[in-house]
C-alpha cells in the first residue's frame, strides 16, 4: 500500500460508522438534561453490560477502551455505529451487540458523546482473529478474560467486576447449573439469569453450535454434569 492511501479496512469502518451513527448522532449537540445523565449514568451501572469490559471513572472493567474519553477519540457517528452494530464496524471485535430501545440506544450514545471525564486506563482492544472457531478459542476470547483462561474466575478483569466470575473449574458450583441455564447464561447474558448484569450476552456473535460448544468446554474443565433432574441420561 503507498503511504498515505486509506487501507480497504479502515475505509469499511468509516463508512460503517458514518452510515449506521448518521441517523443517532443528529441531536448530539444539544445538551442532556441532568434527569437523563443520571438515567444514562444508572443504565450503564446497573442495567447494561457495558461495564463489564469498559472503565468509566473509577469503576468498570479494563478489557475495552476507557468510556471516560471516548468522545475525545472517536467521533459521534463512530460511537453511535459501535453501539448499534460492533460487528459491522469493527469484524472481529469481542464486543456483541445489546438489543434495546431505539431511545435507550440514543440516549447512551449521546451521554457517551458528549460527557467529559478523565481517563484512568483501560485499553483499545483489536479485532481478534475469526479463524479458530474451536470451543477453547472461542473461550479463550470470550470468557477468559473473566473467568480465567482456566475456569478459575481469576481472569485479568475479574478483579474490576463488582460481583465475582463464576469458577467454571468449580465442581461444586457447575454441577448446580443445568446445561441448557449455562447455554442461557452466553447466550441472553446473565442479567437475564438473575445475575450480573455486567456479562455481556454473545447470541447475537455467537452460533447456537458455538455456544452448545462452549457449555460441554465449561463441562470439560468442571469434569462435572448438571443436576440430575435437568438431563434425561442419553444426551450431553
Amino acid at each position: 500500500m503507498k503511504a498515505g492511501r486509506v487501507g480497504l479496512g479502515t475505509l469499511s469502518i468509516v463508512l460503517a460508522a458514518r452510515m449506521i451513527g448518521a441517523q443517532q448522532t443528529r441531536d448530539v449537540s444539544v445538551p442532556l438534561s441532568r434527569f437523563s445523565e443520571r438515567k444514562a449514568e444508572t443504565l450503564l451501572r446497573e442495567k447494561l453490560p457495558c461495564l463489564g469490559c469498559h472503565q468509566m471513572g473509577n469503576e468498570g472493567g479494563r478489557l475495552a477502551p476507557d468510556l471516560a474519553t471516548v468522545r475525545e477519540r472517536r467521533s459521534a457517528g463512530y460511537i453511535a455505529a459501535m453501539v448499534a452494530d460492533p460487528q459491522r464496524v469493527r469484524p472481529g471485535t469481542m464486543m456483541p451487540r445489546h438489543p434495546q430501545p431505539a431511545s435507550q440506544e440514543q440516549l447512551i450514545v449521546r451521554y457517551l458523546a458528549t460527557r467529559a471525564g478523565t481517563a484512568t486506563g483501560g485499553v483499545d482492544a483489536t479485532p481478534a482473529q475469526r479463524d479458530d472457531r474451536s470451543a477453547a478459542a472461542l473461550y479463550a476470547r470470550f470468557c477468559a478474560g473473566c473467568h480465567g483462561a482456566n475456569g478459575s474466575g481469576d481472569g485479568p478483569n475479574a478483579k474490576s467486576l463488582p460481583v465475582p466470575p463464576a469458577v467454571h473449574r468449580s465442581a461444586e458450583q457447575m454441577s448446580l447449573r443445568s446445561d441448557d441455564a449455562l447455554f442461557d447464561a452466553i447466550s441472553g447474558g446473565g442479567a437475564i439469569m438473575n445475575r450480573s448484569p455486567r456479562m455481556p450476552a454473545f447470541g447475537l456473535v455467537l452460533a447456537p453450535g458455538e455456544i452448545r460448544s462452549l457449555v460441554r468446554h465449561v463441562r470439560e474443565l468442571c469434569k462435572c454434569q448438571g443436576p440430575a433432574w435437568s438431563t434425561d441420561g442419553s444426551r450431553r
